[in-house]
């Protein structure tokens, strides 16, 4: 196979291209990307059960919670809202310790993990019934006290926020976080919360938020997927509900505590008790996409509930319809605004006195078209008034949850016809599509001929092979697809894998991005490929000559680094040898980073960096031949000479 790189630009490459979807699936919020370690802290969990329109909440505000020790008993625990720290958030807990069971304990998912040597903020509001004494904290793992510290030595009669650092004298796996009573009494807790002081920014479990920094992500799309429609509108994201006060954000039942319901497990799972604390809400999204150099994409409802799941929406004659415009157009102003508007004040009030520089806004999740969805018009009105106010923000449009079916077609055809009176009229539309490893390899040229005068946003995407599992087959034919995806950068210009997390023994869906536990993460396979794409990208497509296909590829050229890249993915059982000849006068001293593996192997807790990119240095030739391993990426950068 030869590949000719000529000195001629093709399609300039959006540097931005690749980014990060983030959903509130598999725990990764609660219980990953939060830093919190405290599960249902504000005593407000919903036990959530059903299937399509018919859904329905529990009250179950002591889950997680219960007496220590359990081989004791006589303790007290019941939940309150007679005197609340505050109205959003009214439950609370009122625990009554005996002579023989003076504390209780969280479950915190699967127990309390603790590194060696670092400080965890411990805190929580109390105010005591008839109880003036001392109050411990600790944590205990096999019937030993493992760290432990005096949270106060007397309690207020009045709500107060107590405060101390426990530090950590050695690591702990997995043990009991417990509250202690000195002596028999009764005190009332709300909001208990544990936070490593390594959290990135205070609010972001450190090492997961580091797999994403190194990934260099070019946007974050959030909060949702799913989330953003609810099962039901009122269990939709409602952006205003989780800024302010993270203890006055309204607890919020998460729709995958429902899924894969149905009449063979009662319409229950074992994830029913999955919530969102919005303990992280979108002034902390935002936050994080300032941390990581990404530009924020948050998406809005259009006043429907999950088309999968529901048949409830707003209909757009209805008065209500109009608050989720309002509702997008004062999330503009939230993130650009000036002191002199009433949401720019209010995110100054929380901390942040400059604009967010937000540019892209997605108009609903993955919404179609039908005879009683009227999708199409729903986007025209929101067009309409955003673009009124703020003409200069880039829409993204929706084609569906698929790119075969009609709903597909007819989205493009809408898209299309607009575009032809308002070029403004959409920035980029959301296409989806979980396939086949194989569709993948087989449409490297998808968008060889895809119209460019809307451009596409592949939103959603992942190779779902028979077992569903992140292993290297998977990635390599994501690695191949993406290669048609940079070639056709003037068409693509985002692209993101999904779903971004799933913490090990809560998943609702694979395979995802990166996997974690209560102290470990490593990226998948897929995570890999994405990083090599995202860090190895060019700033124009170079035009090629090539005399035959053999594997997937594209070359690009980086004006900022000087330098052409040549990204190869061989799917192939044996070796592909490659003769690279260019136009430009190239240095001796190149880079190359390679994938490679057998097609069924993957990382792991225990392994790691099982299947992970190798960076060398490479000698440059002209005419170089260079051996492509089967099942194998490779991508070169040759420096100019100047």
């Amino acid at each position: 196979m030869k590949i000719k790189i000529t000195d001629k630009n093709g399609a300039a490459i959006n540097k931005k291209m690749i980014g990060l979807f983030f959903e509130d699936i598999n725990y990764g919020l609660d219980g990953g990307l939060n830093a919190e370690m405290i599960e249902n802290r504000s005593f407000e969990f919903l036990e959530s059960s059903g299937y399509n329109d018919n859904y329905k909440q529990t009250f179950d505000g002591l889950y997680g919670w219960s007496a220590y020790p359990k081989s004791a008993n006589g303790a007290k625990l019941n939940i309150q809202s007679i005197n609340p720290q505050n109205e959003i958030n009214p439950h609370y807990l009122e625990f009554t310790g005996t002579k023989t069971q003076l504390a209780f304990s969280n479950k915190a998912y699967d127990g309390i993990c603790m590194k060696k040597g670092l400080s965890y903020k411990i805190s929580f509001y109390a105010k005591s019934e008839d109880y003036f004494s001392r109050i411990e904290v600790f944590i205990e793992k096999d019937n030993n006290i493992a760290a432990s510290t005096i949270i106060t030595e007397a309690i207020s009669k009045e709500w107060t926020k107590y405060q101390v650092d426990l530090v950590c004298e050695q690591s702990i796996s997995y043990g009991t976080f417990v509250v202690k009573l000195s002596k028999p009494g009764t005190v009332c807790f709300d909001f208990i919360s544990m936070i490593p002081s390594d959290a990135v920014l205070g609010l972001f479990r450190r090492d997961l938020v580091g797999l994403l920094k190194d990934m260099q992500p070019g946007f974050l799309r959030f909060p949702g997927g799913c989330v953003i429609e609810g099962n039901t509108l009122d269990n939709r994201y409602q952006w205003k509900k989780s800024i302010g006060k993270a203890e006055e954000r309204k607890l919020n039942w998460n729709r995958w505590a429902v899924h894969g319901n149905c009449e063979e497990n009662n319409y229950t799972s074992k994830y029913s008790h999955y919530n969102q604390s919005l303990e992280i809400g979108y002034y902390e999204y935002f936050l994080l996409c300032e941390y990581l150099g990404a530009k924020p994409l948050p998406v809005v409802n259009v006043g429907l509930a999950c088309q999968y799941q529901s048949t409830e929406l707003v209909e757009v004659e209805d008065a209500a319809f109009q608050e989720f415009i309002t509702d997008a157009l004062d999330l503009i102003e939230f993130a650009n605004g000036d002191a002199n508007s009433y949401w720019g004040h209010i995110r100054m009030q929380m901390g942040h006195p400059e604009p967010f520089k937000l540019e892209m806004i997605g108009i609903g999740n993955e919404q179609w078209e039908t005879e009683r969805v009227d999708f199409f018009k729903r986007y025209q009105l929101f067009e309409e008034a955003i673009h009124e106010k703020y003409p200069s923000i880039k829409l993204i449009g929706s084609a569906g949850p698929d790119i075969t079916s009609e709903k597909y077609s007819s989205a493009w055809e809408f898209y299309h016809k607009q575009a032809k009176e308002n070029a403004d009229f959409v920035y980029a539309v959301d296409e989806h599509y979980y396939v086949k490893p194989e569709w993948l390899c087989s449409n490297i040229h998808f968008y060889d001929k895809y119209p460019r005068d809307v451009k596409v946003f592949a939103g959603e995407y992942a190779a779902h092979n028979d077992n569903c599992i992140n292993n290297w087959g998977a990635a390599l034919s994501e690695a191949a697809f993406l290669t048609g995806i940079e070639r056709n950068a003037d068409v693509v210009v985002l692209a993101c894998y999904a779903p971004l997390f799933a913490r090990l023994g809560y998943v609702q869906w694979s395979p995802d991005m990166i996997w974690f536990d209560g102290e470990h993460s490593y990226g998948s396979p897929s995570y890999y490929v994405q990083k090599m794409y995202s860090t190895f990208m060019g700033t124009d497509v170079l035009q090629v000559i090539n005399d035959e296909e053999e594997i997937p590829f594209n070359v690009s050229y980086d004006k900022e680094e000087q330098a052409v890249i040549v990204k190869l993915v061989n799917t192939t059982e044996h070796t592909v040898h490659v003769k690279l000849d260019s136009d430009f006068a190239l240095g001796k001293d190149g880079e190359v980073c390679i994938m490679e593996g057998n097609e069924h192997d993957v990382n792991s807790i225990d392994k790691p960096f099982n299947v992970v990119p190798q960076k060398h240095h490479i000698k440059v030739e002209e005419n170089m031949d260079y051996a492509v391993n089967a099942k194998s990426f490779h991508i070169i950068k040759m420096f100019i000479k100047h």
